[in-house]
């Protein structure tokens, strides 16, 4: 990106003054998603992020051992950490603070320099002059030398030069902001959101103390890991049973790229690895994650090979096979990390594979001579694993789209739809017969499918492959989707049959357990679908409002009483009704509050991180009891409108 947009005027006289110029951070007023994702609540907690990364930046380079946030009661937030201090001298070549400089130049910082900074996160300097345009003012302090510094910014732009205020002890920066109510419509941070950011930082960044307040309730958490990403890994199998004492952790510095690992196998089926590099979430892996992959199976075949755990000399275990019942956090620190995907949050660097690669070899096949006993816990569950990828491999097969298309084999229960188009045809997920024969009644033929589906699937958390593919309801979900199951041979996302894929069940307690049943499978084998956009959950309305021939319908008890109220001048000859079920809608009433584009309301299901939800999902789907009833003690206060 650069710090000038040049945008065109499409019109007959072409020219020299056709194009408009944005200096500074006009650019970034001009097109604020292009900076920050979007103007929703995740762009607007990005801002945090950005003024974090640039603390956290300080602390990897070894100059910062505390950071505190703080959301204030007017709904500011103040970031204060004690790093050395942004520079305030004239700057050489801007001829003005440096400090303003860094705060109104995109692409200007100390993250340029080596000297400075070795490694960073962020987005390479950009961030925090992004933060300043973005915001409706800004306040930045420094104490460097014994002196305090400030300088406030509108919208991007210093008010004036910086001020020294005084003597002042230590050093540090503090950076206080208010988003700008003409970039975000809703400007209200969420502190849970918020501190999940900050507690993954204290995880990744052993040692450093990150302190989080929240002024508008009195909430207040404080992160500090001495055992690091290894205590991150404890944290995200909590819910699960460990086949070892302690997680496996090693780390190794190899051609100037740190490598740290840290891994536990637990008792469950599916494997949850997480990849950083300078704190950056690589979502869609890269590099340092095909180098630990490609390390694990060769090392787990070359033990159980040597020590005779095989039965036969040609069995093999396959990538699926040994990262079954895997939690792992992977974090390098590369100088000049290469980004590629499509949400540019995959490692690119070459170099790396080799070096996470021989890192793996040598550390974990140290930790295996030195841990007999636990390497053949974790190699007997991988052959296991192999026993039922073999049981599962005729079932796998039938859920293949290939297959499926070749032999005209949909399910039957599958009301398709006739485009050919992916991107306009939707796959609605039903539950029940009932509410299937209403949608497929009510439904756009041309490009809305139905699959309805009987009862409760099975809760893929407790199982093995073998078993969920031997699961009628979840096998027919497969095959009508198309896409396969999320392993690393199996899933094709080019191959899934629909744009959108939408949940849509009652709002009763069956419904919700329903909803969660689906997620989760979605999550654990076919998360490329939440990743790329393409789940979506529907909101049918609670309430039907009736009077005479004028029709309303109501999402919730205040909407509905905002009807009755406001639009039928009150209850006389007004009818209500509660809707317990999706099959006690007619096809057009569905059709009209759920299923019809102009008018339906989706929810996108989106992960922002998959840390965070794959904890979620052992929590609620899995066997530890105390976890669950502590979340449900915590969150039910939120839960409204079940029909009990």
């Amino acid at each position: 990106m650069s710090d000038t947009l040049f945008e065109s005027k499409v019109n007959k006289d072409y020219g020299a003054s056709s194009i408009t110029v944005l200096k500074g951070l006009e650019a970034v007023r001009k097109r604020p998603a292009m900076y920050i994702g979007d103007v929703g609540m995740r762009g607007l907690h990005h801002l945090v992020y950005e003024v974090v990364d640039n603390s956290v930046d300080e602390a990897m380079a070894g100059h910062c051992s505390e950071i505190e946030m703080i959301v204030n009661t007017n709904g500011s937030v103040t970031v204060i950490y004690k790093g050395r201090g942004i520079p305030v001298e004239m700057h050489p070549t801007e001829k003005k603070s440096s400090l303003e400089v860094v705060m109104t130049v995109l692409h200007a910082g100390g993250k340029f320099d080596k000297d400075s900074y070795k490694v960073s996160g962020g987005l390479h300097g950009v961030g925090v002059s992004v933060v300043n345009a973005l915001s409706e003012w800004l306040k930045a302090e420094v104490v460097r030398d014994g002196v305090r510094y400030e300088q406030t910014y509108r919208r991007g732009v210093a008010d004036g030069p910086v001020r020294e205020l005084g003597k002042a002890r230590g050093r540090g920066t503090t950076v206080t902001f208010m988003p700008d109510q003409q970039i975000f419509k809703a400007r209200d941070f969420n502190f849970e959101t918020l501190i999940e950011r900050l507690r993954e930082l204290a995880y990744l960044n052993r040692g450093l103390k990150i302190v989080a307040e929240d002024k508008r309730d009195g909430a207040k958490d404080t992160f500090e890991f001495k055992g690091g990403i290894a205590e991150f890994v404890k944290y995200l199998d909590e819910n699960r049973t460990a086949l070892q004492g302690k997680p496996i952790y090693f780390e190794l510095e190899r051609e100037g790229v740190p490598v740290e690992v840290a891994m536990q196998y637990n008792d469950g089926y599916t494997d949850n690895i997480v990849t950083y590099v300078n704190n950056i979430h690589t979502i869609e892996g890269g590099t340092h994650l095909v180098g630990f992959k490609a390390a694990l199976t060769r090392t787990l075949n070359n033990y159980a090979a040597k020590n005779k755990l095989f039965k036969n000399d040609k069995m093999s275990l396959s990538g699926d096979d040994v990262r079954e019942g895997l939690t792992c956090v992977i974090s390098v620190r590369v100088q000049e990390p290469q980004f590629e995907g499509q949400t540019k949050s995959k490692l690119g660097n070459s170099e790396v594979k080799g070096i996470v690669e021989q890192v793996v070899n040598d550390k974990l096949g140290e930790y295996f001579e030195e841990h007999p006993h636990e390497a053949k816990r974790i190699c007997e569950k991988s052959i296991l694993a192999a026993r039922a990828r073999e049981a599962a491999r005729k079932a796998r097969d039938l859920t293949r789209r290939k297959t499926a298309l070749e032999s005209g084999s949909l399910p039957g229960k599958l009301a398709d739809c006739s485009t050919k188009d992916i991107d306009k045809s939707e796959l609605y997920i039903v539950e029940g017969d009932s509410a299937g024969g209403s949608a497929k009644q009510g439904r756009n033929r041309e490009f809305q499918a139905i699959l309805p589906l009987r009862g409760k699937v099975i809760n893929v958390e407790k199982a093995r492959l073998d078993k969920i593919l031997g699961n009628e309801e979840l096998r027919t979900l497969i095959t009508a989707i198309g896409a396969g199951i999320a392993t690393e041979e199996e899933f094709d996302l080019s191959r899934c049959r629909y744009g959108k894929i939408i949940i849509m069940t009652d709002a009763d307690v069956d419904g919700q357990h329903i909803r969660t049943l689906l997620l989760t499978f979605f999550f654990r084998y076919q998360r490329p679908l939440i990743e790329q956009g393409k789940m979506f959950i529907a909101q049918p309305p609670l309430y039907g409002v009736w009077k005479g021939k004028k029709r309303r319908y109501a999402m919730d008890e205040v909407e509905r009483n905002r009807i009755v109220e406001k639009e039928f001048n009150g209850p006389q000859g007004v009818t209500v009704q509660r809707y317990k079920g999706l099959g006690e809608m007619n096809p057009d009433q569905l059709w009209e509050t759920t299923m019809d584009p102009e008018n339906r309301t989706l929810l996108n299901v989106t992960l922002e991180d998959a840390a965070a939800a794959d904890h979620v999902f052992s929590m609620l789907m899995g066997d530890a009891v105390e976890p669950r009833r502590e979340f449900i003690e915590k969150n039910a206060k939120y839960a409204t409108d079940l029909d009990v």
